[in-house]
């Protein structure tokens, strides 16, 4: 995996972008995974499928705000 960094950029803000990058690539294969699971749930158990669903949703919306907050020096400098 390869990140482009701009030059003079700490090293821990790198490691802070690749961190919100996986949290939300994770977060986001959560999502898929609990939407298949609620496809083929049965029907008692489909609401608590969609649920999970809706929870999944949330964090993954929260992964992006925080990928999006630790990209904000590229939003600033367009």
């Amino acid at each position: 995996m390869t990140f482009l960094i701009r030059p003079g950029a700490p090293l821990y803000q790198a490691q802070l972008k690749a961190r919100a990058l996986d949290t939300w690539r994770d977060a986001e294969l959560l999502v898929h995974l609990r939407w298949d699971t609620f496809l083929v749930a049965d029907r008692a158990s489909r609401p608590g499928a969609f649920a999970a669903y809706g929870a999944a949703l949330d964090a993954e919306a929260a992964a992006a705000g925080e990928l999006a907050h630790a990209h904000s020096d590229l939003a600033e400098a367009a």
